[in-house]
């Protein structure tokens, strides 16, 4: 009885069919994985890259006083309007402009508040158009969805309760005198 068993089992432990699909099960999931976090890292980079250079465009545009009144939905619709790959720019987005005190720069010690997609109310923020020679600082915050949230680096970033991360563009200028 024992020996009948032991030689099934020697044949079980021999048979070398179906190896290659037990492998490719077995790595499948971990290069999906890979392909899904490199994916989203290089989407982020690209969503980033974009938002920073229209932010650092229309600002050029705003100091060299080509906007003659310039408000927060002027500037939201220009940085929008030149960052094509951001999804729902206009309704994710928030800017704040601040003056910085040359005498102690004191630089805001706050986060940068982002839209809350949750609520109808936008985050209350500051937009003031600096007089000449005046160092304002700016702050834009765009909320944008992961397009895999449970994976690879969609997982660690901080999300909101929508699963939408916050993209942050800091940036400084002058005012140019007239």
């Amino acid at each position: 009885m024992i020996r009948p068993l032991t030689r099934a089992l020697r044949r079980f432990g021999a048979n070398e069919m179906g190896t290659a699909a037990i492998e490719f099960a077995m790595t499948v999931p971990l290069l999906i994985a890979i392909f899904m976090a490199s994916f989203e890292s290089g989407f982020l980079m690209i969503r980033s890259i974009m938002l920073e250079q229209s932010v650092d465009m229309t600002m050029r545009e705003l100091r060299l006083g080509h906007y003659t009144i310039p408000t927060a939905d002027l500037l939201k619709e220009e940085i929008c309007k030149r960052s094509v790959v951001l999804s729902d720019c206009e309704g994710n987005i928030t800017i704040e402009m601040t003056r910085v005190s040359t005498a102690n720069w004191q630089m805001p010690t706050d986060r940068v508040s982002c839209v809350n997609r949750e609520e109808e109310i936008m985050p209350v923020t500051q937009l003031q158009i600096g007089q000449q020679n005046d160092v304002m600082l700016v702050r834009v915050c765009v909320a944008q969805d992961a397009m895999f949230p449970t994976t690879g680096i969609g997982l660690g970033l901080p999300k909101d309760s929508q699963g939408g991360y916050g993209l942050v563009s800091i940036t400084a200028f002058v005012t140019e005198p007239n």
